[in-house]
């Protein structure tokens, strides 16, 4: 079983327009509504993928009852872990232009969490690490949660033999990093936050060197770029793709993950993560992936290993 954590879920809303003028009103031509936040994505795809998911962190009022039904709705999808809260989830709405491909965002804050419902998640959390092969803590932390609560979760984690992937940004990722997760797995911003290095490969050694063992950094259409104790790696689509970005970047997580539960080495981890990630813009919502163009994507994504990690 691989288990995700998502503090901060949502209920992720995509509406598709013609073209998206500011200052202007818009008739939406399609709209989905999916369960969503980071680590949900995660466990989606990592469900479509053939592995046990299970989902745990936060939801509450009636956004997060609906989120709730939605889940338990999909089809061999993720087990609902989700603890209960008295705030109400938050929303996520993603509005895509269909003239230019790109998407616009936005993101709300998320209930504020109290401390007997973090006592109840920590419980809840406990109960699952010992039967999982593997743990992914992702996104945002909502309000109420201290910025030390992922570098908690990675040490229990570690107490229990359990690998620990981190997706975040932020303080919550410095704080993250040096509990020493297995692997961490910052978009080029967050990485440039964290260690004040623009280039890539520099930046990227660096935040191994704060405490992860491997770090994995999402260069958007480029691809992605890998410091690990087996080598430097790069690996790229075989072309740029438009679409929808949302949830990429979590089907680049639930790609190394579902590779990492079945024993497979960097090359075919890096090799699945980019062909998840891009069948995944070419999909229309997050937590899905275009299962035709993923399956293409697999003998044409290109691999390079370097020289090995300091």
């Amino acid at each position: 079983m691989i288990l995700t954590v998502t503090l901060n879920t949502a209920l992720d809303l995509t509406y598709a327009v013609p073209a998206l003028v500011p200052h202007t009103s818009h008739r939406v031509g399609e709209v989905a509504e999916r369960p969503g936040g980071k680590g949900v994505n995660v466990a989606r795809v990592l469900s479509a993928l053939g592995h046990d998911a299970v989902v745990t962190g936060f939801a509450g009022g009636a956004t997060g009852a609906v989120l709730r039904d939605l889940l338990g709705a999909l089809p061999d999808g993720p087990a609902d872990a989700l603890v209960p809260v008295a705030g109400n989830t938050r929303r996520t709405i993603a509005v895509v232009d269909r003239s230019t491909g790109d998407t616009t965002q936005l993101n709300e804050p998320g209930p504020h969490i109290g401390a007997d419902e973090w006592a109840a998640f920590l419980r809840t959390y406990g109960e699952l690490l010992p039967a999982a092969d593997a743990v992914a803590l992702c996104g945002s932390l909502p309000p109420g949660v201290h910025v030390g609560a992922y570098a908690d979760l990675i040490r229990l984690a570690r107490a229990c033999g359990v690998p620990a992937l981190l997706d975040t940004g932020g303080e919550p990722l410095r704080r993250g990093i040096a509990a020493r997760p297995d692997l961490v797995k910052p978009n080029a911003d967050e990485l440039a936050q964290l260690t004040g290095a623009r280039e890539p490969l520099r930046a990227t050694h660096d935040a191994r060197r704060r405490g992860a063992r491997s770090v994995v950094t999402s260069l958007g259409p480029d691809g992605l770029l890998a410091v690990t104790p087996d080598g430097i790696w790069r690996a790229a689509p075989p072309s740029a793709v438009r679409g929808n970005p949302t949830g990429a970047g979590d089907s680049v997580v639930a790609g190394l993950l579902s590779a990492l539960a079945e024993g497979l080495g960097w090359q075919d981890r890096l090799t699945r993560a980019v062909a998840l990630s891009t069948a995944t813009v070419l999909a229309p919502a997050a937590g899905e992936f275009d299962r035709a163009a993923y399956e293409d994507l697999l003998a044409r994504v290109t691999v390079e290993q370097h020289a090995a990690a300091a």
